[in-house]
């Protein structure tokens, strides 16, 4: 019989007592009794020492036992599937599993005894630890979502549950029954990763583009509620169908079967394809198809995924009008023009038919926007458009290049170059003749005329910007014989025009060079005293040396080349009179300086101006800005305007070449004017034309009348001189008095004359 350790000691002491009671009671009528007794005891004592034989035996199996345990035990909890770690109540780790650590590809030694929070990311710690607590107060534990930091920095997303219990004496020898957390996680990061790519593939699915699944037969096995709106069929219309119901019938069987081809060589089609919806409108789209394969590679699905682009295509129809057609006429534009050109020059080197190109522009059209507005000027571009429309044939293009300027290419023309000549001639006189008929415009009857140049191109391997440029001479030419006519291209204009393209370019080149200087032309009263001067500009080029000013003026007004040189001389004569006004006998002289049109209808000419003056530090009335009629009547009110704001801080205006223009008191009286200048062409004829002396004559009255001074220029005689004077115009310019000359010069004549009147005093 098995006994514990207790019960085999207390069998002893029994034993103990009885051998001693049996041999205290020993005399010779008991010794057969005490011996049998004593046998008792010692089978006893047998029995009891193969007892503890047992007992030892089975308390060493039972450690066996319980040693497996320990280790099977162990080797479960380090390698179970499921991340183990106890955790304090301040959250730090005591206890983990080998899984957990393999989870965070780190060393199991490391973790023990760290702050948990140094493995959560870092967004998720706060949310942890508001969780975490509960596990003390609930027993049964929580569960919740993290994600936990690898030792590479990766991270992976945990399903973690927990519950709290006594810590035991393994884990706390002193304080058994503190509370611990014991967590289980495992590692779902495939789960989530695949919960969000549902997540996205439900919100694609559902998404503005249409999409359709198929079978590998065509069969329409589901829709998105884009595919219905787009399409405007019900969901249940095409389930079960073929999507071939929405064919629009502008592709043909070819079509169809190289898509097939290509899907099924590469699971994969895209392009754009003409459908139909459900109420018959035909639209298009961009449309994708994937395969879907199983895992031997074998298509068992096709989606299709489609964007309507009716809206793309608009909208590339408008950038294309937009960049090859003028928005105002709807003809084509320049761009498109000069591609049609190139093919019309090649297709004459081709067939050897020649062509023509007719350059025309619209007579005095700025006066019509000037006068009636730029709506009636763009009513009158639409109309002339129509009607070059009308009267040319279906092959000959007709372009708007811009502004008033419309270029037409004749193609296939004659082979032989004469009767080309005259089938041009009698296009442009078609041209010419029809534009001639007065336009309506509202209620506006208006009558305009063109000036047609002609460029007639054969097979010589022309280029388009050479031909353009024929004709644009050819207009120019037209224009200069008095307009509303037609001219054909000279080569000699050509040269001319070759000459002052070149005399442009160099152009460019004089004001960074230093090539302009300024000379200064005597203005002087009477008496022959000099009150100031007139700046004359003068290009002295290191070629063709001084260069005049009629050959490179209109040239630099034409490229907007004269407002940085308006604004270098208008600089130069600030400097020159501050530097006057500390030297006697200089302080009181005005520069008069020529203002072009183009330089002075800048918006900002004003501003400029002032800024210059304040800089510069000079009394503004010792500056004279001289502008010519055509400027001042291009834009009346403004000229005023411009005027008035400057005359208010001292500048002076004078109006230079008076009287060859549109001189008229209604305008002349409002303009703040100090001076008017008598044109040289007047003062040349004054002595022997009746006419210029008239004029002449009419001007000093009218000057008189206005309060103004009046100044003769170009006086180049005695008798020019007193006929003025006597007529009351007192003060000149003119060879008579000197010639333009270099700054130093011109000081050197105020010094003599002021050394002359002292001597003379």
């Amino acid at each position: 019989m098995f006994r514990g350790s207790d019960s085999h000691g207390g069998y002893r002491k029994e034993l103990r007592e009885r051998a001693n009671t049996i041999l205290s009671q020993h005399n010779p009528d008991t010794e057969q009794s005490i011996c049998d007794d004593l046998k008792t005891l010692i089978h006893d004592l047998s029995v009891h020492q193969v007892e503890l034989e047992l007992q030892n035996e089975e308390l060493h199996r039972t450690q066996q036992q319980l040693e497996l345990a320990r280790n099977s035990f162990s080797r479960l909890y380090h390698h179970a599937p499921v991340g183990y770690l106890t955790l304090d109540r301040n959250g730090m780790i005591l206890q983990a599993n080998a899984t957990f650590a393999g989870m965070l590809q780190g060393d199991l030694a490391e973790l023990l005894g760290k702050p948990v929070g140094h493995i959560l990311h870092a967004d998720d710690r706060d949310q942890f630890f508001a969780r975490y607590q509960p596990f003390f107060k609930y027993p049964d534990g929580k569960v919740l979502q993290t994600r936990i930091m690898r030792h590479d920095k990766t991270f992976f997303y945990a399903r973690i549950a927990g519950r709290s219990e006594e810590a035991g004496v393994q884990l706390a020898p002193h304080n058994p029954a503190m509370p611990v957390v014991l967590i289980s996680l495992i590692d779902v990061t495939d789960q989530v990763e695949t919960q969000y790519e549902l997540q996205i593939a439900a919100i694609a699915f559902n998404a503005q583009e249409g999409m359709c699944i198929t079978d590998t037969a065509g069969n329409v096995l589901r829709v998105n509620p884009a595919f219905c709106k787009l399409t405007g069929y019900a969901a249940e219309e095409v389930v079960g169908k073929n999507p071939r119901i929405l064919k629009s019938g502008r592709h043909d069987d070819f079509f169809y079967k190289r898509m097939w081809e290509q899907l099924r060589q590469n699971n994969f089609w895209q392009g754009e394809i003409w459908n139909r919806r459900k109420n018959g409108k035909i639209y298009p789209e961009w449309l994708c198809i994937s395969a879907v394969l199983n895992d031997a590679g074998e298509p068992v699905h096709y989606v299709a995924t489609f964007s309507d682009i009716s809206y793309n295509k608009e909208a590339e129809a408008e950038i294309h009008r937009l960049a090859f057609y003028d928005y105002l006429t709807g003809l084509p534009n320049r761009r498109m023009f000069q591609e049609r050109l190139q093919q019309a020059l090649a297709s004459c080197h081709r067939t050897k038919h020649h062509g023509a190109l007719f350059l025309i522009d619209l007579d005095n059209f700025k006066t019509l926007n000037d006068v009636h507005g730029h709506e009636m000027g763009d009513q009158l571009l639409i109309e002339v458009s129509r009607r070059l429309r009308s009267i040319l044939r279906e092959c000959d293009t007709v372009a708007r290049l811009g502004g008033d300027e419309f270029v037409i290419l004749a193609e296939d023309l004659s082979q032989d170059e004469s009767a080309v000549l005259a089938q041009a001639e009698k296009i442009a006189e078609k041209i010419r003749l029809s534009i001639n008929e007065p336009f309506r415009l509202g209620e506006l009857e208006y009558q305009t005329t063109p000036s047609i140049g002609i460029g007639l191109f054969y097979d010589n391997n022309m280029r388009g910007d050479e031909l353009l440029r024929r004709a644009d001479a050819a207009m120019y030419q037209a224009k200069g014989a008095g307009r509303n006519t037609l001219r054909f291209f000279d080569p000699g204009l050509q040269l001319k025009l070759e000459n002052r393209l070149k005399l442009a370019s160099e152009l460019r080149a004089a004001l960074p060079e230093g090539q302009f200087v300024l000379f200064y032309q005597l203005q002087v009263n009477y008496h022959g005293d000099i009150f100031g001067a007139e700046l004359l500009l003068r290009w002295i080029h290191p070629e063709r040396g001084m260069v005049s000013p009629a050959a490179f003026i209109p040239l630099a007004e034409e490229t907007g080349l004269i407002i940085p040189i308006g604004q270098m001389v208008l600089e130069t004569a600030c400097r020159q009179l501050k530097a006057w006004e500390s030297q006697a006998g200089f302080e009181n002289l005005q520069l008069a300086v020529n203002v072009s049109a183009r330089q002075f209808r800048q918006t900002d000419f004003v501003a400029e101006l002032e800024d210059l003056l304040q800089a510069s530090g000079i009394n503004p009335s010792h500056l004279k800005l001289e502008l010519t009629e055509s400027l001042v009547v291009e834009n009346v009110t403004d000229a005023i305007e411009k005027m008035q704001t400057l005359r208010a801080i001292g500048v002076g205006f004078s109006m230079d070449d008076f009287g060859t223009g549109y001189s008229s008191l209604s305008y002349l009286q409002q303009l703040p004017l100090c001076q008017l200048k008598i044109d040289q062409s007047f003062v040349r004829d004054l002595t022997s034309d009746r006419g210029s002396a008239a004029i002449v004559q009419t001007i000093i009255a009218m000057a008189h009348s206005l309060e103004l001074q009046a100044i003769a220029e170009g006086v180049e005689t005695e008798a020019q001189k007193e006929y003025l004077y006597r007529y009351g115009c007192e003060t000149f310019q003119g060879y008579y008095f000197g010639r333009p000359v270099p700054c130093e010069d011109f000081e050197a004549l105020v010094r003599s004359q002021a050394r002359s009147r002292n001597t003379a005093t």
